[in-house]
C-alpha cells in the first residue's frame, strides 16, 4: 500500500468532551488507515466511539489531539469555513435520519450540496438526474420527501451524498429506520455505487450480520479500535 492509496489516515487521535463537570473520553489514541475504494463496517456498543470517529473523519468535529489526514491533506484543525469547504467537496454523508429538506423535490435535494458549493446548475441538474436514475428513482425525482417511502428517501440521500463525486462516503446507521427489505436494498445500493465510483466507504452499524458482509470490519470499544478484520 503506497501513501497515495491511503484516503483516510488517523494517527493517535483523541477526542475529549466536557459534559458539565466531567470529561468524556470518546476517542483514545485511535490509529487507522483506509485506502481508496475500501468498504469498512464500524461496529461496537453504544458509547464505544463509532459516531465520534465518523464525525472526526468527516470534519464535523475536531480532534482534541492527534492527526487526521484525508486524501493527503491534514484536516485536524481547519477553520470552520475551510472545514466546510473541504467537506463539501471531499466527504459525502448518509445518516439514519435522511435529513432531506421537506420543501424541496428529490432532485432539488440531490443538487443542494453542489449549489452550496457554487457549482453550475445545468451540470448539477444533469448529474442529479443520472444519480436518481441509478438509484431507481428516475420517475420520482420531482416528488417531495413526504411523497416518498422511507427507503426511497434514503436512496435520495445516497444520491445527494454522491453529487459532488466525493472520494469518501460516511454512513451512520443508514438502514436503521428502514424495514428489512428496504434496508437490504439501500445496503446493496451503497456497495454497488461505491464500487462503481471507487468511493471509500465507512459504515457504522449495530447490525453484526451487515458488518460481516463487508470486506473490512473495525470493532470499537471504549474509544479504541480493538479489532480490524480484512487483508491489506
Amino acid at each position: 500500500m503506497t501513501a497515495s492509496d491511503v484516503v483516510i489516515h488517523l494517527e493517535k487521535v483523541h477526542k475529549v468532551y466536557q459534559v458539565e463537570s466531567q470529561k468524556v473520553l470518546a476517542l483514545r489514541g485511535v490509529d487507522l488507515k483506509v485506502r481508496r475504494g475500501q468498504v469498512v463496517g464500524v461496529t461496537g456498543r453504544s458509547g464505544s466511539g463509532k459516531s465520534t470517529l465518523l464525525h472526526v473523519i468527516g470534519t464535523l468535529d475536531t480532534p482534541s489531539a492527534g492527526k487526521v489526514q484525508l486524501v493527503g491533506e491534514d484536516v485536524s484543525h481547519l477553520s470552520d469555513q475551510a472545514s466546510s469547504s473541504f467537506r463539501n467537496k471531499t466527504v459525502g454523508f448518509v445518516f439514519q435520519s435522511n435529513n432531506l429538506l421537506p420543501e424541496f423535490t428529490a432532485i432539488e435535494n440531490v443538487m443542494m450540496p453542489g449549489l452550496i458549493g457554487g457549482g453550475s446548475k445545468s451540470a448539477l441538474l444533469d448529474r442529479a438526474r443520472g444519480l436518481l436514475s441509478s438509484v431507481g428513482l428516475g420517475a420520482r425525482m420531482h416528488h417531495r420527501p413526504a411523497e416518498l417511502s422511507g427507503g426511497e428517501q434514503q436512496r435520495v440521500a445516497i444520491a445527494r451524498a454522491l453529487i459532488m463525486e466525493p472520494p469518501i462516503l460516511l454512513a451512520d446507521e443508514p438502514t436503521g429506520n428502514l424495514d428489512t427489505k428496504s434496508g437490504e436494498m439501500v445496503e446493496a445500493l451503497l456497495f454497488e455505487l461505491g464500487r462503481r465510483n471507487q468511493v471509500t466507504i465507512l459504515l457504522v452499524t449495530h447490525d453484526l450480520e451487515l458488518a460481516k458482509r463487508m470486506p473490512y470490519q473495525v470493532d470499537m470499544e471504549d474509544g479504541n479500535i480493538v479489532h480490524f478484520g480484512g487483508s491489506w
